[in-house]
């Protein structure tokens, strides 16, 4: 198979023993890439410059860019893209470290919200969530409102085919296996953006940097559907992008479907290609299942 250079950066072959009963053999293996990423921001006037490190977040290397600004915005630290005047992979003496360090320039007249990243972020690639203290802080800091959303007609059948339509496109979980995605659909089924990092909140994050960059926010007229479990983390990044359904294949937590309900967003997991359960329903999208 003919790889990509996404693909080139974001997996790794490894020398591994197979063991088959009372037989073992030596083969390669591939695995999905995990590095540390640090992202960087400097704004202010020009000769008043002032710059902070924002993020460490260990991700799977590819579409850094969209991973940092994503992360930036639903952190609440940016409000929209035009608040960014440059992103690039900053400079070292370390080629490990140019590559996994991603400065963001931000307008000159523009200061970012930092309260909510006094914390010093440092999140795995299985945790995002460092430190939001209630589900108030969340809402301060968003910009849509869930009640301006549209209400949205999807049919059960639609949804039934997301699942086998996230896979098929998901090339770096063919090969390893082991990473995860998130897919952004039309409500016909029509997928539109799709991302993957070995972190579920990245691969989210990634998502949302795409479309913030392609001027799609607020996402109030698509459908959001997760590779696995939804938690708390992932909804408080749907409400910021303004997502008014998310699907997940695994099972959301509890705090997760507290949250769906704070915000008015319709929530479904255990997706499968003839059922699905729903936690939180809103009158802004009606599944249809007839």
């Amino acid at each position: 198979m003919e790889m990509n250079d996404l693909e080139l950066v974001s997996i790794k072959e490894v020398c591994i023993t197979k063991v088959n009963g009372f037989e073992s053999s030596s083969l390669l293996d591939i695995l999905s890439v995990e590095e540390p990423l640090e992202i960087r921001i400097s704004y202010g006037p020009e000769a008043e410059k002032i710059h902070k490190n924002i993020s460490v977040t260990m991700r799977t290397p590819g579409n850094d860019f969209d991973l940092a600004i994503g992360f930036l915005f639903t952190e609440g630290i940016i409000a929209s893209y035009q608040d960014v005047k440059k992103v690039y992979h900053t400079a070292t003496d370390c080629s490990f470290q140019k590559k996994n360090i991603v400065q963001i320039d931000l307008v000159e007249n523009f200061i970012p919200h930092l309260m909510s990243s006094d914390r010093n972020f440092y999140t795995t690639s299985s945790c995002g969530v460092c430190g939001k203290s209630s589900i108030q802080s969340i809402k301060t800091v968003s910009t849509f409102n869930p009640l301006d959303n549209p209400t949205l007609n999807i049919a059960a059948e639609v949804l039934y085919q997301l699942s086998n339509k996230l896979k098929t496109a998901q090339s770096s979980f063919a090969v390893t296996g082991g990473i995860h995605a998130s897919g952004l659909f039309t409500i016909e089924g029509d997928l539109v953006f799709l991302q993957e990092d070995i972190g579920r909140h990245n691969a989210l994050d990634k998502l949302i940097g795409s479309a913030l960059a392609n001027n799609l926010l607020p996402l109030n007229k698509h459908i959001l559907l997760l590779s696995g479990r939804a938690s708390f983390e992932l909804i408080q990044k749907a409400a910021m992008a303004g997502i008014s359904v998310v699907v997940a294949i695994g099972a959301p937590s509890s705090l997760a479907v507290e949250l769906a309900r704070e915000f008015n967003i319709t929530l479904l997991g255990f997706l499968k290609e003839d059922r699905f359960n729903i936690y939180n329903s809103s009158d802004q999208a009606v599944i249809s299942t007839s």
